[in-house]
């Protein structure tokens, strides 16, 4: 995310955040500022990452050598973490959480200020980058997103046309007769949950706002049943149940493979998969190793549409911040400002960069064509909303209550939808009351 695999080593074996070296500090303590000399910047930093792939194939080193140019007396090293949310919510228990990192999902915003130093003011950096309120706290910011995507189906075209279907799904109903088809014309599986992997579940999450085509949608939750009927998780994860009832998805879940489901979907052995549209030029590379033409992969909305348009929601990727904790703060100020607003990380993985201005990356010319409404949620509520997603233990950006889902709809768990949506509600609603 990007893919949030979007990531379990103890506290103790963590490594130093930053090695020895000469520092240029900008602002107090609990600031990183942007140095205004690159001359003066020095000193080595450490950058935490989940895209473990981009370390290992030499694409970090080469953005670090590029970065060097531009600052040569710094060094950047960096981490790749397969277990990101795991491992770094641990290590935040010591000072040495690397200098850059992205910031984890369970840290409630409240407490940034406690891990991270201040990017500068609300109103300055908002003039800037898309996203800023959900790292706010008082009129600062801890965190910018590297870029950020969309959400919609990864599907094969090729094996779409073949079962007859060349227009996209406006209902979850026709999207699940859609699935029928494939079924019955095809040999493809027609959905595949990435359920063992688990954070692919995950991205159901992403439905809300698009179906209700609500920018306040995120902001409501606090003070609602997010799972009433209508509601937008009520939607997705009804349509999710409903393809793992009607046979839709793999036979066994529980065997399912990130990276297999790449070439499956490349190669046509798949049909659909809901992701970011970060995935897509992950697939389109998949199909170029396997032989096939990339343009056979596309991408489609949710199955919803308000007064006749699908939406989408442009949504915020993991958020780039500085351990408050750091020695070299200029330094990792310098990276941040460098990746985020100079490097090709965006534009390479088909995303949106949060740099306001930016144009839209082509793998989402298709939506724009076709009138997709993009729309950005409110983060406003956002500290109040992972206070009782904590509390509840529901997990809404987690995968485990949507396994549960799976596993119910295909028999491997007791129980049915309601009896779920029954539960996550009770937990919710009694968590809102003692978060306040």
């Amino acid at each position: 995310m990007f893919r949030r695999t979007f990531v379990a080593v103890l506290a103790a074996t963590a490594l130093a955040a930053a090695a020895c070296g000469g520092s240029s500090k900008s602002g107090s303590s609990d600031e990183a500022l942007s140095p205004a000399d690159a001359s003066a910047v020095s000193g080595d930093i450490t950058v935490l990452t989940n895209r473990t792939d981009l370390v290992t194939d030499g694409t970090m080193q080469k953005y670090a050598d590029q970065f060097k140019q531009l600052y040569p007396k710094v060094n950047v090293k960096f981490e790749g973490v397969t277990d990101y949310e795991g491992e770094v919510k641990i290590r935040m228990n010591t000072e040495n959480y690397g200098d850059v990192l992205l910031i984890p999902n369970t840290v409630s915003t409240d407490d940034y200020p406690k891990y991270f130093a201040s990017l500068g003011g609300a109103a300055d950096l908002a003039n800037k980058y898309s996203f800023t309120d959900k790292a706010k706290v008082g009129d600062k910011v801890y965190g910018v997103a590297g870029f950020a995507y969309v959400n919609g189906f990864v599907y094969n075209k090729d094996v779409w046309k073949q079962a007859g279907v060349t227009q996209w799904p406006a209902t979850p109903e026709e999207f699940v007769a859609d699935l029928q088809s494939i079924k019955s014309k095809t040999s493809a599986t027609p959905y595949y949950t990435n359920y063992h992997d688990g954070w692919p579940l995950s991205s159901w999450s992403s439905v809300v706002g698009s179906v209700t085509c609500d920018p306040k949608a995120n902001d409501k939750l606090p003070g609602t049943d997010p799972w009433a009927a209508g509601s937008d998780l009520n939607t997705g994860d009804t349509l999710l149940y409903d393809i793992v009832k009607n046979k839709l998805s793999e036979a066994d879940p529980t065997t399912t493979n990130w990276e297999d489901s790449k070439g499956a979907i490349a190669t046509g052995k798949v049909a659909t998969m809901w992701l970011g549209s970060w995935a897509i030029v992950q697939m389109q590379d998949a199909a170029k190793k396997a032989g096939k033409d990339p343009a056979s992969i596309g991408y489609m909305p949710f199955p919803k549409q308000v007064g006749g348009r699908f939406c989408s929601v442009v949504a915020p990727d993991y958020q780039y911040a500085i351990n408050s904790h750091s020695k070299n703060k200029a330094a990792a100020r310098a990276w941040f400002d460098w990746f985020i607003d100079k490097s090709d990380a965006a534009a390479v993985n088909q995303a949106v960069s949060a740099v306001k201005g930016a144009p839209m990356p082509p793998a989402l010319q298709p939506f724009t064509a076709a009138g997709v409404q993009f729309i950005e949620l409110s983060q406003a509520e956002s500290a109040k909303l992972t206070k009782i997603d904590n509390a509840s233990e529901v997990g809404i950006s987690k995968p485990d209550y949507r396994q549960k889902i799976v596993d119910t709809a295909r028999g491997a768990a007791p129980g049915d939808l309601k009896g779920i949506f029954a539960d996550l509600t009770k937990r919710w609603t009694e968590a809102a009351k003692t978060v306040g």
